[in-house]
């Protein structure tokens, strides 16, 4: 394999998730989702909803990343406030699971996770169609038409902000990335056969 594990960041309603399951699929590989966050709750014993929760307290301004990761690099996590330990306990399982061999990761920062593994392939999903966006939002998720803008919006900030809450770097910048793919442009289909070829020799 060129690659073993591909982690990917996407916009809400970008089709990223039903990508990276999809590519599961083809290449025989796990996809690792809210796996993760289920098994981070059942280690600290709390609910999924509660890691949201906390996940919703992360901040994006630049001093709030600089004290969490200065207490994760210096291994302090008893200084950490809940949100932080919660997100240490997720980047300690993406690495347990890439212990099993290769995988796709969905969000959780997985790339900052990952980043002493070799052969990881950063990627973004997002899509140039508003209206492709907000049909797949309405039909997936079960949104009312009138709430999808908000709630669109809600996610994205909250993806962002718990990005940079906890790698310091802006969630959509695709400096930040290896790859980086409009399912509006591609499709599931082209998306997934394009990201199928890290995988293949």
């Amino acid at each position: 394999m060129k690659y073993r594990y591909i982690t990917i960041e996407r916009e809400y309603g970008s089709g990223g998730s039903t990508i990276g399951k999809e590519l599961s699929k083809v290449c025989n590989v796990p996809c690792y989702g809210r796996e993760i966050l289920e098994t981070v709750a059942q280690k600290r014993g709390i609910s999924v909803e509660r890691i949201d929760q906390y996940e919703e307290k992360a901040t994006g301004s630049l001093m709030y990343s600089l004290f969490l990761m200065n207490r994760v690099q210096a291994g302090d996590a008893n200084m950490l406030p809940e949100e932080g330990k919660v997100f240490l306990d997720e980047q300690l399982e993406i690495r347990r699971l890439a212990q099993n061999g290769p995988g796709i990761f969905m969000g959780h920062c997985a790339a900052y996770a990952l980043k002493n593994q070799r052969g990881v392939a950063k990627v973004f999903i997002y899509s140039s169609d508003e209206q492709a966006v907000k049909k797949r939002i309405e039909k997936e998720y079960g949104i009312d038409p009138q709430n999808i803008d908000s709630t669109r919006k809600y996610y994205n900030k909250k993806r962002a902000a718990y990005f940079r809450a906890n790698t310091g770097r802006v969630w959509d910048d695709k400096k930040n990335y290896d790859i980086v793919l409009d399912s509006a442009t591609l499709g599931v289909e082209g998306c997934v056969k394009v990201l199928k070829g890290l995988f293949e020799e």
